[in-house]
């Protein structure tokens, strides 16, 4: 069996092929191990500004369960989740949040606004940082927006 986030950087990867930044999520249910849903970046395919990698996995979580509460379920992603998917995060009921590279400038869970420690945030994941993959997820990230800059 794959490890979830590497799975995530995998499909990270997927997405950097096919034009989009490269960011990869899975959910997993901790209790089997078992991969309940993924996603990778679309924004660009999709013509959606909200198709980020997690969107993408909790909506077809969501539709896998029948079931908008994820609750019990584990979010694995590439980058730290923007304020929007910090939001989808809270609101589908994510018991624990992994994340692997930080983004100082879009990230919204140990950087920007922290989301979940703002008051009017009603659901708190546990967050934990995997930094035995934040090297490897920075890493994809910098190589795609370097060659789109050559």
């Amino acid at each position: 069996m794959t490890p979830p986030m590497v799975r995530a950087l995998e499909l990270a990867r997927l997405a950097a092929e096919a034009g989009e930044v490269p960011v990869g999520a899975v959910i997993v249910d901790p209790a089997t191990g078992e991969i309940i849903a993924e996603g990778a970046n679309r924004p660009i395919a999709g013509h959606d500004p909200t198709a980020h990698a997690e969107i993408m996995a909790l909506r077809a979580a969501a539709a896998r369960l029948g079931n908008y509460r994820l609750t019990g379920l584990d979010l694995y992603v590439t980058l730290e989740p923007c304020a929007m998917c910090a939001g989808a995060i809270s609101f589908a009921r994510i018991r624990r949040l992994v994340f692997a590279a930080g983004d100082e400038k879009g990230g919204a869970v140990v950087n920007g606004p922290r989301f979940f420690e703002q008051p009017t945030c009603h659901w708190r994941p546990e967050v934990v940082q995997d930094e035995a993959h934040a090297d490897e997820a920075a890493r994809q990230l910098k190589d795609f927006f370097r060659s789109r800059r050559s």
